[in-house]
């Protein structure tokens, strides 16, 4: 979105449906994302891109334009998230309930088939990273997002962001040369 545009979010105090349909056709997906990343799961990425627009619906005024519309809403789904796995009902339910649900339909065409294994396993290595990690290298690598961008989505200073970077991308080249290897 340009800066006019989040301008026009910045002086909203009240969303209407248009609004909300607006953002969620513009970041629904960024946000899914973002929440399946950090908690691996698919019905609690549903719930709580749910609870991110609820919270927009409710709250658009908090909204103050120190940050892209983008930056704020990823921020917000990081927070939710963490929240969502902090609470003690949550962690009996992920104790309980380990089923991975696996989707995908079998190409026809051999190299699709081999790209899609090549993106399977890329992602499974990143969701094997810790949180910390998994997080920055997802906002640089699939949102495109600044070190300056990541830093104000997490609250982080600067020098933190590029130092876990740094990190989540040395684990990856060492889990990516240790695959190699096997094969």
């Amino acid at each position: 979105m340009t800066k006019l545009e989040n301008n026009y979010w910045r002086y909203m105090d009240r969303m209407d449906a248009a609004g909300l349909r607006e953002l969620m056709d513009a970041y629904g997906q960024d946000v899914w994302n973002l929440a399946y990343v950090i908690t691996r799961r698919h019905d609690l990425a549903d719930d709580i891109a749910q609870d991110v627009f609820l919270k927009v619906y409710q709250s658009i005024g908090a909204f103050r334009g120190a940050s892209s519309i983008r930056t704020w809403l990823l921020a917000l789904t990081r927070n939710t998230a963490i929240n969502y796995k902090r609470t003690a009902f949550m962690r009996r339910v992920l104790l309980v309930g380990r089923t991975a649900a696996h989707e995908g339909k079998s190409p026809s065409a051999e190299q699709e088939a081999m790209e899609q294994e090549l993106t399977s396993e890329i992602w499974s290595a990143v969701l094997e990273l810790p949180v910390k990690l998994r997080e920055v290298l997802v906002l640089h690598a699939r949102y495109e997002m600044t070190t300056k961008e990541i830093a104000d989505a997490l609250e982080l200073p600067e020098g933190t962001v590029k130092t876990r970077l740094s990190r989540a991308r040395k684990r990856m080249s060492s889990k990516w040369k240790e695959s190699a290897a096997y094969e």
